[in-house]
C-alpha cells in the first residue's frame, strides 16, 4: 500500500501509466481512500478546495484523467483513446498502484461517468461513488436520436468540421482565450465571485500544452460509449448524486427524474449551484461528502 506525507494539497505528483506521465495530489495519510475525478476541460486542481478537509479524515487523492490537465496528452486513435473505458481503467490501475486497496470515488461533470464506468467494470476496487452533476451526454447519438431535427442535424455535422476541417483548430484556439474560459464559467458557476484567476489558469495552462487542442476535438466527436442511463442500474456500491440546480448544461430535472428510477440512490439538490458544486459550494459538497463517508462507514 503506498501511502506517503504529502507537504501541501497542492503539491503535485507523477505516476506512469502504459508509459504516460499521470499527474495527481494527495492530501491526508489516515482513514479509508477517496479518489476525486475531476470533468471535461478541468484537472485535479478543481478540487483544491475539498483536499484539505476531506484529508483531515480520509486518505484522498485527485488525478489528472489521461488529456487532460498535467497529464500526458498523446495522439487520439494512434497512442490512446479517449472513451470512459480507457479512462476506467486507468482509475483501477491507480487504485492498484498508488492507492494499494479499494476507494471512494467521487466524479463532476464526465468524471461521474468515468467513475460509474470505473464501478460497474471493476466493481471490487470502487467502495462506494458521489457524482456532482454527471454528464447527462445529452450529445450522446442515442439521445440525438430523441432531439429536435435541427440538433440531430447539426450536431453531427458541427463536429465533423471541427475533427475534419482547420476550423477545429482555430475554434479551440478561440476557446482557449482567458476571456472565454471566464465567460463559460459565467454560464456554469452561479456564484460569479467563486470565478477567480487561480480558476481560470487552471483551465488555462493545461489548453496551452502540445495535444490538448487534439484531445479536445477528439472527445468533442465521441458520441458513442456508456450514457448514465446504462451504467446506473448496474451500479451495486453505495452511490449518492448531488447536483446544483442552477446548471445550465445538465438540467436538474432530467438528473432527478433518472436517479428517481433507483431508489437506493441517494439525490441531494444543492440549491441556487451550477456545474461545479466543488469548487462553487465547497462547504456544502465537504459537509455532505464527511457525512456520507461516516455513514458508509458505520453502516
Amino acid at each position: 500500500m503506498t501511502i506517503t506525507s504529502p507537504a501541501h494539497p497542492h503539491t503535485d505528483y507523477s505516476w506512469q501509466w502504459h508509459g504516460f506521465n499521470i499527474n495527481y495530489r494527495q492530501w491526508g495519510t489516515q482513514g479509508p481512500p477517496v479518489l476525486f475525478v475531476h470533468g471535461f476541460g478541468a484537472s485535479a486542481g478543481h478540487w483544491r478546495k475539498n483536499l484539505p478537509v476531506l484529508g483531515e479524515h480520509y486518505r484522498c487523492y485527485a488525478i489528472d484523467l489521461l488529456g487532460f490537465g498535467k497529464s500526458a496528452k498523446p495522439q487520439p486513435e494512434v497512442e490512446a483513446d479517449y472513451t470512459f473505458e480507457t479512462w476506467a481503467t486507468q482509475i483501477k490501475a491507480f487504485c492498484a498502484e498508488i492507492i494499494g486497496e479499494p476507494a471512494f470515488l467521487v466524479g463532476n461533470s464526465i468524471g461521474c461517468v468515468v467513475v460509474m464506468q470505473t464501478a460497474v467494470s471493476y466493481p471490487h476496487w470502487v467502495r462506494g461513488v458521489v457524482a456532482l452533476n454527471f454528464s447527462l451526454r445529452l450529445f450522446h447519438e442515442r439521445n440525438l436520436l430523441k432531439a429536435p431535427f435541427y440538433q440531430r442535424w447539426g450536431v453531427p455535422l458541427f463536429q465533423k468540421l471541427l475533427t475534419q476541417t482547420p476550423l477545429g483548430s482555430l475554434f479551440f484556439k478561440q476557446l482557449a482565450q482567458p476571456k472565454t474560459i471566464r465567460k463559460i464559467l459565467a454560464q456554469a458557476y452561479r456564484d460569479k465571485t467563486a470565478i477567480t484567476d487561480e480558476l481560470v489558469n487552471l483551465i488555462l495552462t493545461p489548453a496551452q500544452d502540445p495535444g490538448a487542442a487534439a484531445v479536445f476535438l477528439a472527445f468533442t466527436s465521441y458520441s458513442q460509449g456508456p450514457l448514465p442511463d446504462d451504467l446506473l442500474p448496474q451500479l451495486h456500491c453505495p452511490t449518492a448524486v448531488l447536483w446544483g440546480t442552477a446548471d445550465p448544461w445538465e438540467p436538474v430535472d432530467l438528473g432527478r427524474a433518472l436517479v428517481a428510477q433507483y431508489p437506493q440512490i441517494e439525490f441531494i439538490p444543492l440549491d441556487n449551484v451550477g456545474h461545479c458544486p466543488q469548487d462553487e459550494a465547497p462547504a456544502l459538497v465537504n459537509g455532505y461528502l464527511l457525512d456520507w463517508l461516516g455513514r458508509q462507514q458505520s453502516a
